[in-house]
């Protein structure tokens, strides 16, 4: 996706440029004046050459680099400890007590400018964001302690905006049951909401993105593509939220994190590895793959109805609707084959086999028509563009 610039933007950009290439040449006739050997010269003017070139690297635009590209920087800068026991790229962080309970650590962030859609409430907003934050400790088994919340406030919001916010945070944390202890608040340009949650739980009983095996059961807890549906038809067809079906509505303004699932499930020891569908399903599922080292292999994309019926009224293809719209707070889950009539009766019917984990290929792959179709890599990340 292009980038638009105003006239401005555009004279200060060639201004800069203009000023750097007068440096270089200053530079270049700097060197050739205080040194005649060639040999130095040469080896002066790579010298720059790699300055230059290290300094772009340096430079590179957040959309190019993207949020796995910011991750991996911090990753590298702060590394792990000794009592490290899950790190970066799972949905939680864990941090070992003894030798058998871990602290389990979460934190997610809400941010008005991208998580916001048109016509949600602060009350609703404010849900939403304690809502990811749960949904990633449903993914793990885990049942969160407490909470604490930082909130970043344009300073032109209401006294209503705050009490809905604060409203909008109490319902969540009561829905959920449990407490918000506390946090912090600060003025900023867009409203943000931060969440960190704190859980306890026994180490052999975290169910980690990186336990999939081969033959295990690719599931899910529901079916995929109400929220995209819902925020196409609010973006794209200019639809009020009042004129959204039900589940379409209900999936963009009021979400919910399937914790009583998610905990009954990982005590049925029928789970390898599971992840929250928050970013997409086609990226949950690669996620996995990736974490596990195994290929998932698809037989079914699991469309609702109402995605179903949405596609075909406005001729969007419900696959794609399903695969990469997000924020859908599903589990994506791989069962032990022998275990998975136990997982079904923990989720009461509402676990859903999609396809199977596989050694033949990496990345995700979906049987149709006789052949497999490469599913793409695609989804919700931040600071690049999205479908």
């Amino acid at each position: 996706m292009g980038t638009t610039e105003t006239p401005a933007l555009h004279t200060y950009r060639a201004s800069a440029a203009n000023k750097r290439s007068a440096k270089a040449k200053n530079d270049s006739v700097h060197v050739r004046t205080c040194d005649s050997n060639p040999s130095r010269i040469s080896t002066i003017q790579n010298t720059q050459k790699l300055r230059k070139n290290t300094r772009g690297a340096n430079l590179t635009s957040l959309k190019v680099l993207g949020e796995l590209g910011v991750i991996e920087i911090l990753e590298q800068a702060l590394g792990t400890s000794a009592i490290t026991v899950v790190g970066f790229g799972d949905d939680i962080s864990a941090v070992r007590l003894s030798k058998e309970k871990v602290a389990v650590l979460k934190t997610d962030m809400l941010v008005g400018s991208t998580d916001i859609p048109p016509g949600m409430t602060m009350q609703q907003t404010a849900r939403k964001a304690l809502v990811a934050n749960v949904s990633d400790l449903a993914a793990k088994g885990v049942r969160p302690l407490a909470g604490i919340v930082a909130l970043g406030l344009p300073a032109n919001l209401s006294k209503q905006d705050v009490r809905d916010i604060a409203s909008g945070l109490a319902r969540a944390a009561r829905e959920y049951r449990f407490p918000l202890v506390g946090g912090d608040t600060n003025e900023a340009k867009d409203l943000t909401i931060s969440i960190a949650l704190f859980a306890l739980a026994d180490r052999r009983r975290l169910v980690l993105r990186s336990g999939a095996e081969v033959g295990n059961i690719i599931a899910v807890t529901g079916d995929f593509g109400d929220t995209a549906a819902g925020l196409k038809a609010l973006l794209e067809k200019n639809k009020r939220p009042s004129q959204l079906p039900r589940p379409l509505y209900e999936a963009v303004y009021n979400p919910r994190a399937h914790l009583d699932l998610g905990l009954k499930l990982a005590a049925s020891g029928a789970i390898t590895a599971s992840i929250d569908s928050s970013d997409g399903l086609a990226w949950s599922l690669h996620e996995l793959s990736k974490a596990s080292h195994a290929g998932i292999r698809l037989d079914t994309v699991p469309v609702s109805r109402a995605a179903k019926k949405f596609a075909d009224l406005y001729e969007y293809d419900e696959k794609d609707l399903a695969l990469y719209g997000g924020e859908e707070y599903h589990l994506v889950l791989s069962v032990r084959r022998n275990r998975f009539a136990a997982a079904s009766r923990a989720a009461n019917g509402k676990l859903k086999p999609i396809g199977a984990a596989t050694h033949e290929f990496r990345g995700v792959r979906l049987r149709q028509a006789g052949r497999e179709i490469v599913i793409a890599r695609k989804g919700w990340e931040h600071f690049k563009a999205h479908i």
